[in-house]
C-alpha cells in the first residue's frame, strides 16, 4: 500500500493521538464549516488569521513534521505561486476591484504618505489592488484546503460518517434516507484503499514488463492504456461484488440491521470548551472580519 502511504493529503493519522484527536467528529466538523464559510465576504486581515489559526492548531497539537511536511508543503507552494503570479499581474487579473486612485489626492496631503505602486522592477509592478487580491486569492486557497485536510488527518472515517449521521437525523423526519446515505459513504471510505491497491498493481505490472513506450508509439500506447482501463474496472467490480455477497452472507440485507457502531459519539467537557471558543470566533468574525 505505498501509493496509499504516499498520498499528500486526506491520510488519517493514528499516532500520535492529539488533542484534535479526542473532540467530537460533529464539535469538529462545525470548526471545519465556519472555516468554508467566514472567509466570504471578509477582510484580508481575517483570511489571514485564519492561516495563523490553522497553523497554531498544528503546532499546538504537536503534529510529528513528516505529516505536518507532508501535507502542508505542497499547499503552501501552490498559495506561493498564487500569491506571486497575482501580484505581478496588472492590477491583479484586471477585475474591478475599487477605484484606481483615492477620491482624496492623498499624495498632496501632510503626513499622508499614500503610494498606489508598491514595487516596480522592470516591466514587474506591484499595485496596492494586485497585493490585496493576491493575499485573498493565497490565504483562501490555503484555508479551504488545509482546514479540511487538517480535520481529515484528525478524524478517523468512522467518526467522520458517525457524525454526519447524527447530525442529519432530524432530516429522517421528512423521510430521507439517512442511514443508507451514511451506510454508502462509511463503505465508499472503505473501498478507497482498495482503488488504491489495484492501480498500484497494475502500475507495478506494466514497470515489470519494461515496455519501450518509444517505439510503441502514440497509438499502441493508448491501446494499452486502454486495457488496463478496462481490467482495472474489472477488479474493482470484482472487488464490490465480494463486498456484496460477504455483507449478504453475514445478514446485511437492509442499513438498519446488523450494523455495526464504530464509534460512539460522547460530548466532553474539552468539547464544550471548543463549542464556546467556536462562539467567540463568530463574534470576531460579524464585529471585525467584514470586508471594507
Amino acid at each position: 500500500m505505498d501509493l496509499l502511504r504516499s498520498l499528500p493529503i486526506g491520510l488519517y493519522l493514528e499516532q500520535p493521538f492529539t488533542w484534535l484527536h479526542q473532540l467530537d467528529p460533529r464539535v469538529k466538523l462545525a470548526w471545519l464549516m465556519s472555516f468554508l464559510l467566514t472567509p466570504v465576504l471578509a477582510s484580508s486581515e481575517w483570511r489571514l488569521s485564519l492561516v495563523v489559526i490553522l497553523v497554531l492548531f498544528t503546532l499546538s497539537a504537536r503534529i510529528p513534521l513528516r505529516a505536518w511536511r507532508q501535507q502542508m508543503g505542497w499547499l503552501l507552494l501552490v498559495g506561493t505561486m498564487a500569491f506571486a503570479i497575482t501580484c505581478v499581474m496588472n492590477d491583479g487579473l484586471a477585475i474591478t476591484y475599487q477605484a484606481r486612485l483615492p477620491s482624496v489626492d492623498l499624495e498632496n496631503i501632510p503626513d499622508t504618505p499614500y503610494q498606489y505602486i508598491l514595487l516596480e522592477v522592470g516591466n514587474l509592478r506591484v499595485t496596492r489592488r494586485s497585493f490585496d487580491l493576491a493575499l485573498r486569492l493565497s490565504t483562501i486557497i490555503f484555508t479551504l484546503v488545509y482546514s479540511t485536510t487538517l480535520y481529515l488527518l484528525t478524524t478517523a472515517p468512522e467518526e467522520i460518517t458517525a457524525g454526519l449521521e447524527d447530525i442529519m437525523q432530524p432530516l429522517a423526519r421528512f423521510k430521507l434516507p439517512v442511514t443508507e446515505v451514511a451506510l454508502t459513504l462509511t463503505l465508499s471510505l472503505r473501498f478507497i484503499p482498495l482503488v488504491l491497491e489495484e492501480v498500484q498493481n497494475l502500475a507495478r505490472s506494466i514497470r515489470t514488463r519494461a515496455i519501450n513506450w518509444k517505439k510503441l508509439g502514440l497509438r499502441q500506447s493508448f491501446k494499452i492504456w486502454l486495457i488496463v482501463a478496462e481490467r482495472l474496472l474489472e477488479n474493482l467490480l470484482r472487488r464490490a461484488e465480494q463486498i456484496a455477497i460477504a455483507m449478504d452472507v453475514r445478514g446485511f440485507t437492509r442499513p438498519n440491521e446488523h450494523r455495526v457502531q464504530w464509534h460512539q459519539l460522547r460530548l466532553k467537557k474539552a468539547d464544550g470548551i471548543a463549542m464556546g471558543v467556536l462562539v467567540l470566533f463568530w463574534w470576531a468574525r460579524f464585529t471585525w472580519g467584514w470586508m471594507v
